[in-house]
């Protein structure tokens, strides 16, 4: 969840929290004298610094360290910054071999042509001294000496690299006041509570097992069933806008990615697979470009277009072991991808049916959705495909899409994917957490490399464009956002079982199971709850899976051909079979919330 300062000064903030990685460093070393030191940015709610330490650290550690910090602060240290050369910079951090790698990096390290940056250190009063680009508060004072915490210890690989040393990373939360650090740790329990590596098992959705190894989710027929609920929902929202199902290999020659200009970026993140005849294949780490060949099978009509591919099929991505994240971030990716091929003057009338689509489908969830533009950054070219007019004309096109739209976008440099720049759809959940779904991405670079184009009016060759959409993303990293924004409690129509019918004693169990078989026979997903435990046990059960409704059947109920209905706020009422059939059947219909 993103924060600002109470003035709206996010900039203050992060200067306060920058300050604070400066202060944290200074208590770890007066602990640990020999402390080598890594990186210590600004995160969302707060900040991080990395460690080469002589042991494990706990949360007695951070309690010490915390003290240090709150004393630096009531010192009224001041922040102050100068440039170094090279040479002195150095002599400064001889002994921080972490720092000698960042001002070799930085300094060019002498290599041809590669751009020197300026080097600057800044000094807490007496207290610490670091090599830093700056943003700091004036004087430690500003800092809200009851406004941070120390929050936990994670394991990190220098610069991200599994083959460097690992350092130990200790993060601090920092907010602008005693009371907003309080809401945000309230948030974070809240959180806790919906966490979907929890939930997720705990409700029987997923489970991951040793042998078959980390970041690879095996699903439960209950998991599948909302898996597919989803995937359908996405389809018929396609397949109303003229879409076409299509489905591709999961392996395919490099040829294929080096010709996408994949290999080159991504190589060293590809599964890849050598056949016994010494050929080199790679597990797709995304379909466009195979989608890309199904295109170019033929020669197409400016009137055949656009053409809308439609695909739900897995990617594999060679994830760092530390990286991953119960569903958020796995090695086997389920992507509800498509891909539209038209023309120029197309383009806005395709953006805007899918928008559609990703407004219908975010509105059944509850989700209120922001736009966020994510483009290249001109700065570090090397890191896209194409050439700058081609960037320009792209981003400039959904730029005025947005605002064709109504709609506000913010700008996000640098947030591009490697091909084109991206309208990405932010979702806020149900404790306020800002989170990406659905994107929609303008591609003139895939066209260009794979010479895709139509027949124009005049009998001429026309290149034409690319749209990548994706409305739920990934199912597996949608699946864990929509887990912990109903905390389990999914709506009626996606709930893997919609109701559980409970006989009070076995004499019931007769008229309970008739009651089970209408409704599965009207297509309502139901359970029969055997008489083998006593009923409260049985009720207590069904509501820990967090099913919707609880149908309990006794003599009462047997007598008058009623079923008594207990939902999830906990209200009970005797109706009719026919008329909850019906209730329910509503529910599911119009996927209410």
């Amino acid at each position: 969840m993103a924060n600002t300062s109470s003035d709206g000064s996010a900039e203050r903030l992060d200067h306060i929290r920058h300050s604070l990685a400066h202060l944290l460093a200074a208590a770890v070393l007066k602990e640990f004298p020999d402390a080598k030191l890594g990186v210590g940015p600004t995160v969302e709610n707060g900040f991080y610094y990395d460690f080469l330490l002589p042991r494990a650290i706990g949360p007695d550690d951070l309690k010490t360290f915390e003290k240090t910090m709150r004393s630096l602060v009531n010192k009224k240290l001041p922040f102050t910054g100068r440039e170094v050369a090279p040479a002195e910079a150095r002599k400064i951090f001889a002994e921080q071999p972490f720092k000698l790698d960042l001002i070799n990096d930085f300094t060019g390290d002498g290599a041809p042509g590669k751009k020197q940056e300026k080097l600057t250190v800044y000094e807490t009063g007496d207290a610490f001294m670091d090599l830093c680009r700056g943003g700091h508060v004036e004087n430690t004072s500003e800092i809200p000496v009851d406004g941070f915490a120390l929050d936990k210890i994670a394991g990190a690989y220098w610069r991200g690299d599994e083959k460097n040393q690992q350092l130990q990373r200790i993060y601090g939360l920092a907010f602008e006041s005693k009371e907003k650090l309080k809401e945000y740790k309230t948030l974070l329990e809240e959180a806790k509570k919906r966490d979907h590596k929890t939930l997720g098992p705990k409700l029987d959705l997923f489970t991951f097992s040793e042998l078959v190894g980390p970041g690879l989710p095996l699903w439960t027929p209950k998991g599948t069933t909302v898996r597919n609920l989803l995937d359908d929902f996405v389809w018929s929202l396609r397949k109303k806008h003229g879409y076409l199902q299509v489905d591709i290999p999961h392996i395919t020659k490099k040829d294929l990615y080096e010709k996408s200009g994949h290999w080159d970026k991504f190589k060293d993140e590809l599964f890849k697979i050598e056949t016994r005849e010494g050929h080199l294949y790679a597990m797709k780490p995304m379909n466009c470009p195979h989608h890309t060949q199904i295109y170019a099978r033929k020669q197409w009509s400016y009137r055949e277009l656009p053409q809308r591919y439609a695909n739900t099929t897995k990617v594999y991505r060679d994830e760092q072991s530390g990286e991953l994240a119960g569903l958020s971030r796995v090695l086997s990716i389920t992507q509800d991808d498509a891909h539209v091929f038209c023309r120029t003057s197309q383009i806005k009338e395709e953006i805007f049916k899918i928008w559609d689509i990703v407004t219908e489908f975010y509105g059944a969830f509850g989700f209120e959705l922001s736009i966020r533009l994510s483009l290249h950054d001109p700065e570090h070219p090397e890191k896209y495909l194409g050439t700058p007019e081609l960037w320009r004309s792209a981003e400039d096109h959904l730029r005025q899409l947005v605002k064709d739209h109504g709609a506000k976008a913010v700008e996000a440099p640098g947030e591009a994917a490697l091909y084109g720049p991206k309208i990405d759809f932010m979702g806020k959940d149900a404790i306020g957490r800002s989170v990406q779904v659905a994107t929609i991405q303008l591609d003139m670079n895939q066209p260009e490399r794979f010479d895709l184009f139509c027949i124009n009016e005049n009998g001429e060759r026309e290149r034409i464009v690319m749209i990548h959409a994706a409305i739920m993303g990934s199912i597996e990293r949608f699946l864990s956002v929509i887990i912990e924004h109903f905390a389990g409690a999914f709506p009626v129509w996606l709930a893997p079982v919609q109701a559980t019918v409970i006989p009070v004693s076995e004499k019931f169990s007769e008229y309970g199971r008739s009651v089970c078989a209408t409704l599965e026979n009207a297509g309502v997903r139901v359970e029969f709850s055997e008489a083998d435990e006593s009923l409260g046990k049985r009720i207590r059960a069904a509501e820990m899976m967090k099913i919707p409704y609880l149908i309990v059947v006794g003599e009462k109920e047997e007598t008058n051909k009623t079923v008594n209905v207990r939902d999830r706020t906990g209200q009970e009422r005797e109706t009719p079979a026919d008329i909850f059939l019906e209730k329910i059947g509503k529910e599911i219909k119009e996927k209410a919330l």
